[in-house]
């Protein structure tokens, strides 16, 4: 689970001030979270394997030999998580001499005596072999694919077997590449399904396997002792010394002081307030008052914590995200001159009270020297949007804009906006240029945040728990058939450019103190902002190339090509098709057999690539002039 959950963010890693690798335990506490929100277990453990070698390694020295060294990020990981669980009073259970996998196989077994319906947590298909009329497996969701719930028939499907205790027989003879289980030789998952519906189990098949014909029968024949020991490595010890306590194991309250602390030092503010409470916030601690000998005598949680309503019984509800169907809002349509008129008056009379203006635009496409201008929307208030859609033609566009360029003028308005490079130089292209300052909820992010996507929809879900309206959902996905915003019907269209320009305004609140806990105000508004405007000139100014030179020199260039080719021919002493690397290959190693072990190509051919033509050409001039010629 922890090695899942490193590498499903290894792409977009979450990177702590300190700059350590927080992916294994974000992942890691999400998937907890989710199996204790939507399961609603009512006990739960966590096994870990322990350093000691087991008996596997003792009978197979090369056991999970072939695994990569463990990136040192999972192993800093592992520590966070063990404390996190001790938070959430969920018992760690390591036994030295024995995996993670025995200890949850021998668990699974004592509860479902217990009387307990059992799930195992775990895409690893080695726990087939214990599934059940109470014992299961739960597959987490990854990806695309949804969590799923295995018993014996879905093992049996997936493997293709008659009952589940031939999981190990089929293990034992295609062996796992993950564990370095060599299995028979040459023998897949469908040849082992195959001669088990034949034979019932592999020691049956061992036994005729005079009987099996062809080369299985040789590949069995040959493979019998890395049979019978791939079968023993994958089968699950159950004898493990360990005892299901129910009291131990039931899930109950947690303790806030070391949560706390955990996720401080993660710098988990998100999940920290949707498991403590609104109040928690990165910078709380619980404080311990000690005597004079170091004993703590009272532990007391600093006010942050103290007022969380959250309750301490097992009440891990997380927050579903909120989205525009269950956040009220308050999305205006200006389609007439006289609610352009309102919304420009309300802007203008705006200015006086603070000067900032939150921004949008809605284009064609997302080339914004090439695309059309389809509206824009304006938010000066969290909750509250207002869209003003415009026409295709470019005159008429500019005219409806036109009177809005009065505030595009006044240089101490300041201008919010998600990657407003885009949107200005569209609104360049149109011929009006703002002059105010600008506040970029991307940019702001990249500078407390360097690592990781800087998207609206993820900004938002991560910073405000809501879930805004998908792009796809209003054009299609993206593809030849993907529509664009012109397509859309106007009241869908002034919900989500309504949202837009609403949800920005909202992050550049939560950024703004977030740049200046982080100490990079200065260098937001200093070096990064001014240089939004220097990049928009430079790709609106473009880079003139210069033609009339370019066709005089490919005119060079040809004369130099066909001078080449015609000393390959010259050397050669036939002509011949110079771009067929074929017969390039006929004429250099047949023909004149500069190398008598020159290598082929999967069809057969010569290889006549550069590096071969590179190591020749020292010894034949012929390839130097081949290497010119291209």
């Amino acid at each position: 689970m922890i090695f899942r959950a490193y590498y499903a963010l290894v792409k977009s890693p979450r990177i702590t001030s300190t700059g350590k690798n927080t992916n294994a335990q974000f992942g890691f506490l999400n998937t907890l979270m989710d199996l204790i929100n939507n399961q609603k277990p009512s006990h739960l453990a966590v096994c870990f394997d322990t350093k000691e070698k087991t008996e596997r390694h003792t009978d197979f020295a090369e056991y999970k030999a072939n695994r990569q060294e463990t990136p040192e990020d999972i192993l800093l990981a592992v520590p966070d998580i063990k404390k996190m669980l001790q938070g959430f009073n969920i018992p760690i259970i390591e036994v030295p001499g024995y995996e993670a996998d025995d200890i949850i196989g021998a668990l699974s077994v004592k509860a479902s005596q217990a009387g307990y319906k059992v799930y195992m947590v775990t895409s690893d298909k080695d726990y087939g072999q214990l599934v059940n009329d109470q014992v299961f497996i739960y597959k987490p969701a990854s990806g695309f694919s949804k969590a799923e719930v295995l018993g014996p028939a879905e093992v049996c499907a997936k493997w293709d077997i008659e009952h589940v205790g031939q999981v190990i027989d089929m293990l034992g003879l295609m062996g796992d590449a993950v564990d370095n289980i060599p299995g028979i030789k040459g023998v897949g998952e469908k040849t082992a399904a195959k001669l088990l519906k034949e034979y019932g189990s592999l020691e049956n098949i061992l036994d005729h396997a005079d009987e099996i014909k062809g080369s299985i029968g040789e590949k069995v024949r040959n493979g019998k002792a890395d049979a019978i020991m791939s079968k023993k490595l994958a089968t699950i010890i159950l004898d493990v010394p360990c005892v299901f306590n129910e009291g131990d194991f039931a899930l109950g309250g947690w303790k806030e002081d070391i949560l706390t602390e955990v996720f401080n030092e993660l710098e988990f503010r998100t999940i920290g307030k949707r498991i403590l409470g609104e109040a928690f916030q990165v910078g709380s601690k619980t404080e311990q008052q000690k005597d004079l000998f170091g004993n703590v005598v009272e532990s007391k949680t600093s006010p942050s914590v103290q007022a969380s309503s959250v309750s301490t019984e097992s009440n891990f509800e997380i927050v579903e995200n909120k989205t525009i169907e269950n956040t009220a809002h308050q999305y205006f349509l200006a389609d007439s001159e006289a609610l352009r008129k309102q919304l420009l008056a309300m802007l203008t009379a705006h200015m006086d009270q603070g000067g900032e203006i939150c921004f949008d635009t809605e284009t064609t496409g997302l080339d914004a020297n090439r695309c059309e201008l389809v509206g824009m929307s304006f938010s000066i208030k969290a909750s509250e949007a207002w869209y003003m859609p415009l026409p295709a033609g470019k005159e008429a566009c500019i005219k409806i804009i036109q009177p809005f360029d009065t505030l595009f003028q006044i240089p101490t308005l300041t201008w919010i906006g998600q990657n407003t490079k885009f949107d200005l130089l569209v609104l360049k292209n149109y011929g009006f240029e703002i002059k105010g300052e600008l506040f970029d909820t991307m940019l702001a992010h990249y500078c407390f945040e360097p690592d990781g996507k800087r998207s609206m929809d993820l900004l938002s879900e991560k910073f405000l728990h809501y879930s805004p309206v998908r792009i796809e959902d209003l054009i299609g996905k993206k593809g030849k058939n993907q529509g664009n915003m012109r397509d859309v019907e106007i009241e869908k269209i002034k919900e989500y450019a309504g949202e837009d320009a609403d949800i920005t305004l909202q992050l550049k609140e939560k950024f703004l103190p977030l740049l200046q806990e982080n100490g990079v105000e200065t260098v937001f508004r200093k070096v990064d902002t001014p240089l939004i405007k220097v990049l928009l000139d430079m790709e609106y100014e473009g880079i003139r190339i210069d033609t009339d030179f370019l066709h005089a020199y490919s005119k060079e260039l040809e004369i130099l090509a066909r001078e080449s080719e015609e000393r390959v021919y010259q050397g050669a002493g036939v002509r011949f098709n110079l771009a067929s690397p074929k017969q390039l290959g006929e004429v250099l190693f047949e023909k004149l057999q500069l190398d008598p072990k020159a290598k082929k190509t999967k069809t057969g051919q010569y290889a006549t690539g550069e590096d071969v033509l590179a190591k020749l050409a020292r010894e034949h001039t012929i390839c130097d002039e081949i290497l010119s010629f291209r």
